[in-house]
């Protein structure tokens, strides 16, 4: 490949490319469930720049291309709420996933001082979960997401984020 993948915060002029990843991303999740009306195949992108500039974003970048992405948020009841995590399906199964995630926590941990991390996946979606798990998540509940796609709610405190990401 010759360039080597980058973590950092999001910029304003990245949100067109996260929404474009995004929308390639997804695909597989709305085949897996037979709906192309999931949450991130639907979301605008005023949405998208909206998180971009309130929430905290996290994109991986090869050269000037944003190759995943990232986002997280906290909740009223401050847990981090993380989510819409995708990589290019051409980089998939490299780490990239992983090291967005921990870039996530880290912020949310240090700098909005989340206690508990929480994120859901589709309840198919046997890679995410696998993921999820191998970096210090456990099922912790069901719910079911706006789209009507069960979903399994995952979590994991904060303080373990730096030894299982």
């Amino acid at each position: 490949m010759g360039m080597s993948v980058t973590i950092s915060a999001a910029a304003e002029q990245d949100a067109e490319q996260i929404f474009r990843l995004q929308y390639l991303c997804f695909q597989s999740e709305a085949a897996l469930y037979g709906n192309y009306r999931i949450a991130p195949l639907v979301q605008s992108l005023d949405s998208v720049r909206q998180e971009v500039a309130e929430d905290c974003v996290f994109v991986a970048r090869l050269g000037d291309e944003v190759v995943g992405s990232v986002r997280g948020r906290i909740t009223e009841d401050g847990t981090a709420a993380i989510g819409k995590l995708c990589v290019h399906p051409r980089l998939q199964g490299h780490g990239i996933g992983a090291r967005l995630l921990r870039a996530a926590e880290a912020a949310l941990a240090e700098e909005r001082g989340a206690k508990t991390f929480r994120l859901e996946a589709g309840h198919r979606s046997e890679g995410n979960l696998r993921l999820y798990s191998k970096v210090g998540y456990q099922r912790v509940g069901t719910s079911k997401g706006s789209d009507g796609v069960p979903m399994i709610v995952l979590e994991k405190k904060a303080e373990s984020y730096a030894t299982t990401a």
